[in-house]
């Protein structure tokens, strides 16, 4: 980013924002190239007024990065820096990228196995975004247009899906999810690449009708506890299959 690159490639300047910040950093290392932007347009947002202030500042105009001819970029990181427009664009960006990078986080993360996670995740990353632009269509639109197209080419798998459906959190708050072809076909998908074996398949499946009725291990009161704490079951249901496949 253009103010972050020109603060921190010149150290006496870079002292100088600390000093205007209160020692507060503008660019944080994240995991990912695109979580370091946001986070640091976040921060970049948040000393909006001690930014502006630096850059009025007699320090500022006293200093050589102000006077000298060669700096011009300078000069133009300081009208950026008071225009109103450039604030205005970057709590548009945050209001995008804010739910996204929580997406990433989840990926990235240790805690949960994202894989029966980031189906709904995305889901509630929209929502997010529609909400942040009290669901006028016309300002999201564009974006929810890139989003999906990642989405479709990167992210958006038949696991993806399989993981949502049999996530207990999910499913057994939300009875429609059995209506929705898309995650039921790629349930099916998973299960069909995962197993070659047709009796183990159908065995799944004779399975699966008891994870949706709650039935058996599924409807005991330990595991309707656990529903909001435990990752999704596939691997469990396959194993339990494959295991009685060889008794």
């Amino acid at each position: 980013m253009e103010i972050s690159n020109f603060i921190y490639v010149r150290p006496g300047l870079l002292n100088m924002m600390r000093r205007f910040t209160n020692q507060k950093e503008l660019v944080r290392p994240a995991k990912t190239r695109f979580a370091t932007a946001c986070i640091t347009l976040s921060s970049i947002h948040h000393q909006k007024n001690n930014l502006r202030k630096m850059f009025t500042s007699d320090e500022w105009k006293d200093s050589k990065w102000s006077k000298w001819s060669k700096e011009q970029q300078g000069r133009q990181v300081v009208q950026t820096i008071l225009l109103a427009s450039f604030w205005t664009t970057i709590v548009f960006a945050l209001k995008v990228s804010g739910p996204l990078v929580r997406v990433l986080r989840l990926v990235d993360g240790e805690k949960k196995p994202p894989m029966g996670y980031i189906y709904k995740a995305m889901d509630r990353a929209k929502e997010a975004i529609a909400k942040s632009f009290n669901n006028n269509e016309v300002k999201y639109k564009d974006i929810f247009t890139i989003i999906d197209r990642r989405w479709e080419l990167q992210l958006h798998r038949p696991l993806h899906a399989a993981g949502y459906y049999l996530n207990p959190s999910f499913y057994y708050s939300n009875p429609s999810i059995q209506e929705d072809d898309e995650i039921v076909n790629g349930l099916y998908l998973c299960i069909t690449k995962m197993v070659a074996s047709l009796d183990i398949q159908d065995k799944i499946l004779a399975e699966l009708s008891k994870y949706k009725r709650a039935e058996a291990f599924f409807g005991q009161p330990l595991a309707i506890r656990q529903r909001d704490k435990i990752s999704p079951v596939i691997d469990a249901v396959i194993m339990e299959c494959v295991f009685h496949d060889r008794e």
